[in-house]
Order: C-alpha cells, then structure tokens, then sequence
C-alpha cells in the first residue's frame, strides 16, 4: 500500500493529503490542455501556470542550465515521450532534460546539486508539473518514491512512498498510475486518492500503457498468467484477460483511445494487435524470423499504421486493416497489400511464415543502443530516440514502401546540441 505526503515529508502523514499548490494545476489542465495533436505546422506552447494555479503569459521556450562541475559524460537512463508525442523527456544521472520534437529543440533541463540521477521521468502534455523516480549510482530520491515536480516552482510538490522499487508511471490529466514488481496504482490526480489496486505476474520492466483521448480510461497492464494482458476499461467498470502470447510479454502498446492493443512476446518474431472490449485477435504482422527483443510499439493517431523497434536495430512500420483512417490512399487496402507476404497466394500451403504480414517500410539504426519510436505530427513520419541521445527523424512512403528516408538527427546529450 502506498503512503502519501507533502515533499518535504510529512512527521505525520495523512493519507489523503496533497499540496494544495497541486490542485490549481489540475483544474487548468482540465480546462485547457487538449488531447487531440495540434496542426502539423503548430509548435504549440507550454501550458504554464503561475504560483496560484492562474495562467500565466510567460512560457518556457528556452534552456535553463544550472552549472554542473561534473567533467564526466552525461549518462542518459531514461527517456519517453509525453503523451501527443510534441514533446519527449530524457533521465539522467545528473537531473532531467525536457526537448520539443517538432522543431527539434531542447526545452530546458534541472542538473540537480550532488548529480542526483532521475532514472524514469514523465511529463503531463506540455505543463509544467512532471512525476520521476530517482536512478542511477547517486539517485536523486529514493527508489520506492515517485515525486510530483513543479518547475515553475522548481521543487517537489508531492510524493507517493512504497514499500518496493517504482518500476514505471503512467499520467493522464485525470490519473496517476504507478507500476511495481507486481502490483498497479491507480490514484485520483487532484487529491491522489487511491482508485484500484491491481496484482500482475512480475514485471521488471514496469509494462503498462493507459489511453490519452478524451472520455474513456483504458489500462492495459500485464495479468497473472505468462502471456497474458489484462484490460482495464474503468467507465464500464469492465476486465478483460487476453491470452496474447505462449511465452511471456516483452512490450505493447495501447492505441489512443484504447480500442486496440499491440502485444510481442519475448521471441519478438510476431506482433499481434487484439479489441481491447472483447478480447478477439485483429491482426497479426511479421518482424522478422530470428528472435529479437522487442523495445517498443507505437501506433499512429488513427491506429493505421504501428510501428515496432527492437535489438535488432530496425524500425519497422507496418499498415494495419483495423485503423480508421485510410485517406493516404484511394485505394483503401493498399497499405495491406504492400505489407503482405509476395507468396500469399499459397496461403495454406507452405509454413505459415510465408503467408506472413511484413513491414511496409524499415529504418536502419546503429546496433547497441535501446530505442522508442513514435509517429511524428507531419504526415507520414517516425521519430525514434535512443538511450545513446540519438534523435532520429525519418519519412515513410504508404505506397512504394521500402526503405525510410532520414529527415533529420541530432544527438540530445551533447551540448553544442543543446540550444
């Protein structure tokens, strides 16, 4: 069970008590932040609030470096994307880095006093307030302890303290979800009252994904069985076990409104994409034919497209039946055919591995690094990060398929980068 209080801690803790700096915050969010992404050509601005909870004009666009006398390298151990992807946020051993993806740029970054490391960090849209967990040799704060940041205060507001290591966390304006060993938090944002508590198999890698539209909460978490997922539809007040894979979950993926979820085992060879309501297989693709390590899923906006990034160094996309917008072409099912197997035709007849789905269009990537992808807001494009600082922007054709053309790339840890 988790225990609440203020930051800094509380002699005597109410388990219902949180700053009441926070719950202004909530209320604009409520009002202001959109979950839908902007215009391909809009770079949209922070939502920042002032110091009582009011708008305020001013809005961070600009790096803020505090001096840090470490001549070591920086040492990346964290990085994702905030949840319309316009922005991504990277841990490191010395504090947190927040850039914009589109145009590339770094936003601002905390080094903290002492090097503190921050080994999982996640932004709420564009607003100022963020949640991490201390990482690295020399955390910051204590494992067991996710923490409610206020950088326009540029201190802690809040924190929830567990009895074992904080492995993820999920944020929603709504809801905070935090992922243990075995077990899932779900708390109320504005007062971080405890909703639910879920039991799983054990999950190292903190696996859970919680849907971003408007409406409907959706939690995708890993069940109590090897390959299993568990699906959480809150306004229905619904659960729902999926049988995903024989082997035991590597990663999925969530789509936007929750409708459909990716799931790839540990072999990595298939990646299967199954309706969140009723459990029932949609599709399955093809990765490749030797073992991988999945990393990441992503789908786009409309769930036409998913993308797939593994150890094996490739970034793959792959045209789905299931999405809901096909306009990239008149005719409808051409994403499908470019990705299906050239043997098709004989389906039935040799091993199933050639009837197989396979990828419209591929990235290459240096091999040794781990990678996230997502879809880019322009039209057809990925943006891949890798725990090296690598940020990659590329460009895939609907029709012709093939190889990626790279748009851009920087590397986020150097400093003449970083401004």
């Amino acid at each position: 069970m988790a225990s609440l209080s203020s930051f800094p801690s509380n002699p005597n803790p109410n388990p219902n008590f949180i700053s009441p700096m926070l719950q202004p915050y909530l209320e604009h969010l409520n009002q202001h932040i959109q979950p839908d992404p902007p215009p391909d050509d809009e770079d949209p601005p922070y939502d920042d609030v002032s110091d009582n909870g009011s708008p305020n004009s001013s809005t961070i666009n600009s790096a803020i470096t505090i001096p840090n006398s470490n001549p070591n390298p920086i040492k990346l151990l964290h990085v994702s994307f905030n949840q319309d992807y316009n922005c991504f946020a990277g841990g490191t051993d010395r504090g947190f880095r927040i850039y914009n993806c589109d145009p590339f740029r770094e936003l601002f970054r905390r080094d903290f006093a002492g090097n503190g490391g921050v080994g999982a960090v996640e932004m709420l849209f564009r607003c100022n307030i963020l949640a991490f967990v201390g990482g690295g040799d020399m955390p910051q704060y204590p494992l067991n302890k996710v923490m409610i940041w206020d950088d326009h205060q540029s201190r802690c507001i809040g924190e929830l303290s567990f009895r074992s290591e904080v492995r993820a966390i999920r944020l929603r304006r709504d809801r905070i979800v935090v992922v243990l060993e075995q077990k899932v938090f779900v708390y109320n944002f504005a007062d971080l009252k405890l909703l639910h508590q879920i039991e799983t198999i054990a999950n190292p890698k903190g696996l859970c994904e919680v849907s971003q539209a408007a409406g409907a909460f959706v939690l995708v978490c890993l069940g109590l069985q090897k390959g299993q997922v568990r699906v959480e539809h809150y306004e229905s007040k619904r659960t729902k076990f999926v049988m995903a894979h024989d082997s035991r979950i590597a990663c999925f993926a969530l789509s936007r409104d929750g409708n459909l979820v990716a799931t790839a085992s540990s072999k990595g060879t298939l990646v299967r994409i199954f309706n969140t309501h009723d459990g029932s297989l949609m599709q399955e693709v093809r990765r490749g034919a030797d073992r991988a390590e999945i990393h990441s899923l992503a789908f786009s906006p409309t769930a036409q497209w998913l993308a797939v990034a593994s150890d094996k160094g490739t970034i793959h996309v792959f045209g789905l039946k299931v999405g809901s917008d096909k306009s990239n072409s008149p005719d409808s099912n051409s994403s499908a055919v470019a990705s299906s197997s050239s043997l098709s035709f004989i389906r039935g007849v040799l091993p199933k591995y050639f009837s197989s789905e396979w990828s419209v269009a591929q990235f290459r990537l240096p091999e040794g690094s781990q990678y996230i992808v997502a879809f880019g807001h322009q039209k057809n494009t990925v943006v891949i990060l890798g725990l090296d600082g690598s940020f990659y922007r590329c460009k895939f054709d609907p029709m012709s398929g093939g190889e990626m053309m790279q748009l851009e790339y920087h590397n986020f840890l150097k400093p003449e980068d970083a401004f």
